[in-house]
Order: C-alpha cells, then structure tokens, then sequence
C-alpha cells in the first residue's frame, strides 16, 4: 500500500521549499512507517535547501521529529505499531569497526529506510538525514526509532532527534563537562542553548554565553547561562579570561562553525582546556592555527558529530528529566506551525527570531 502525504520538498539549490502530495510506500523489511506528530525546523533542513550537505535534489526536508509506529516490516523486533518513538538519523550498525570496539556512538555504518518515498509523477525524493519528516508519514529503518515515554509533548521530544541532542552532548559528552568547571558558548541558538543546559546539568560553575544578539544572549541566560558577553560590542576572549581569573575555560564550545568563532574559542581556553565544535561549517571553512598553541596549551580540540550520542541511551534518560521537571524541552519550542509555514521559519532563523519553531500534524 502506498501512502498520500503532504511533504514540504526542496526542488532545487536557494529555491522556496514548496509543500506536495508525496507517496509513502509500506514498510519493507527492516522498516518502520512512523504517524509524524510534530517536527522542528533545523538549520540543517536549510543547509539542505541550499546545496551545502549534499546535491541529490530534490530533498524531503525534516528529521527532528517524534511520533506513533503505525506499522513495521519483516524481521522488525524493537519497535511495534502504537509504540511512541523519537526518530534519530544515526541507527548503528553494531558491526563496523566502531560498534566493534564499544563505540557505536561513531558508527561509520548507520541505516536509513531501503525503500523510497517518490513525488506523484514517481520522481524519488532524498529524505533530509535519511529520515524526511516534514510530512505526515515518515518511512525510516527501525533502528531510527527509539522508544520513549508517551507521556513527553511531541513538539518538545522531537527536539532530541537532533539539535537539542547535539547541543546537550556536545557538552556531556563531547566536552565531558563536569562538576565544578567553567564553559564557554560561543552562538546562543537552539544547540548553543542546548550546550548550555547540559552544562548546567554536569555541573559546571560557570557559563559564559557570547552571541551578537542580545535576544539570544537573554534566552541564554534564562537557559542557566552565569554571565553573557555580545562579541559584536566586546573583545569575547578578553572578557572571557576576565571571568576565569586570566585564565580561560576548561570547555568551549563552538556551536556557530565559523572560523573566527572557532579561533575565539580555542583562545578561550585554559591550559588542557577542551575546544568542541558543535556547529555546521561551510564546506569551504577554513581555520588557520599556531601549531605551538595547539602543542604548549595541551587539551583537546574536539568536534561533536550529533553530540557524540547514543539514541536507545540518551533519549529515554533525557526524556526522563523532562518528565521530571529538570530540563525544560518546552522551553525550546518558539512557536508552532504547520507545513505551509516552514519557509517562513528559516526566514526567522535568518533574523534571530526563534529558538525553535515546531511543525505540528
């Protein structure tokens, strides 16, 4: 049986996403066919839409996303139709040489679904991450679905999926931030935001927040941030140094994945700090280092691939504290929106204007 869904589509590279009837076919073997509930608009949705992950137009955008099995093929066993779940582009193999080792959480052989999702005149879609949740159905391997509890909103939950995930790993477990330490944020969106609140939760002592705008340095603040400086208006490594005693942070973070930021970063820190890239470079992003800084300084310079995480690990866990009231998810959703609103969205994330806007079905 195939499926008719809307889809919001980008056709071609900088063009407005269009929304379209797309066709959805039955889980095959392997496969899950998740009801969507809700999907956040993520800056990777607009990279795709403009040409910077990949060329193999035309994408079915959306990944950050949670829902309802309501069907699964042959030889699927993890999940079952009515089970709620948390979709995730990473689905380890367990058997690539980094599964082999005890670290599937860089597993070189994810899976996605084998089948495609098509437009009506059979042109075959790319579902952005291997997922393309922007749509009322979602066809994904079953390994991309992880169990949660029903009880978590949709529009706050699927925030995991993704750049919530990434922000919070990237300081748990990336960074390894920990009681006691001092950390910096450089770029105070939702991963950035999200750095910040996994800071606050390994207990960190201070966090310093730097972003250019000022609405997103109050957010930061709201998020558990100690101190915030607006790099527009002050030297941020100058300022940082000044909050640590001279000496610098033992963890920056890197969640923009622009050279300069990355350079402000790394002089950020103190003697064996840690510097973690969390956010997206161009592909054409270059960064040009003292090799002695690098080698006197000790530490680590680290990137955080989806916040180094572990799906069937780190969502249910984090699920948890939100059900518990210790990591407000809700306080990530900006608005909610429907699919005919998404282009408006990446306009938004443009001028700063949202944390996260949350297409809802």
């Amino acid at each position: 049986m195939v499926h008719e869904v809307r889809g919001v589509v980008a056709r071609d590279k900088g063009e407005a996403v269009t929304v379209e009837t797309v066709l959805v076919p039955d889980p095959g073997p392997g496969e899950a066919l998740v009801d969507v509930q809700a999907c956040g608009v993520c800056h990777t949705d607009l990279h795709y839409r403009e040409g910077g992950i990949s060329d193999e137009f035309p994408f079915l955008l959306g990944h950050e996303a949670a829902g309802l099995v309501s069907a699964v093929g042959e030889g699927v066993t993890n999940v079952e139709p009515g089970d709620y779940v948390i979709l995730n582009w990473r689905a380890v193999c367990g058997q690539c040489r980094s599964c082999l080792r005890g670290r599937p959480w860089y597993c070189f052989n994810t899976h996605n679904a084998s089948q495609s999702v098509t437009l009506t005149d059979g042109t075959e879609l790319s579902p952005a991450l291997g997922i393309g949740a922007f749509a009322g159905k979602a066809l994904v391997h079953s390994g991309q679905c992880t169990k949660v509890d029903p009880a978590a909103a949709p529009a706050a939950a699927g925030l995991l999926g993704c750049g919530v995930m990434a922000g919070l790993g990237a300081a748990i477990n990336t960074g390894n931030v920990s009681r006691g330490d001092t950390v910096a944020v450089f770029g105070c969106g939702g991963v950035g935001d999200a750095a910040i609140v996994g800071s606050l939760l390994a207990g960190a002592r201070t966090i310093i927040a730097v972003d250019i705008n000022d609405q997103k340095l109050e957010w930061a603040s709201n998020m558990g941030a100690t101190h915030t400086i607006n790099s527009a208006k002050t030297d941020a490594v100058k300022a940082i140094k000044g909050l640590t005693g001279g000496f610098g942070v033992d963890v920056a973070i890197d969640a923009v994945g622009h050279p300069e930021v990355y350079k402000q970063a790394f002089k950020a820190r103190d003697l064996a700090g840690t510097v973690v890239l969390v956010g997206v470079p161009g592909p054409e992003a270059k960064v040009e280092l003292p090799m002695m800084e690098i080698f006197g300084r000790g530490g680590s310079l680290k990137s955080s691939w989806y916040g180094d995480c572990l799906p069937s690990r780190d969502f249910p866990m984090l699920v948890d504290l939100y059900l518990q009231g210790r990591l407000d998810l809700d306080a990530f959703v900006s608005e909610t929106i429907g699919l005919d609103d998404v282009e408006a969205a990446f306009d938004k994330m443009h001028s700063g204007g949202v944390l996260r806007s949350v297409v809802v079905f």
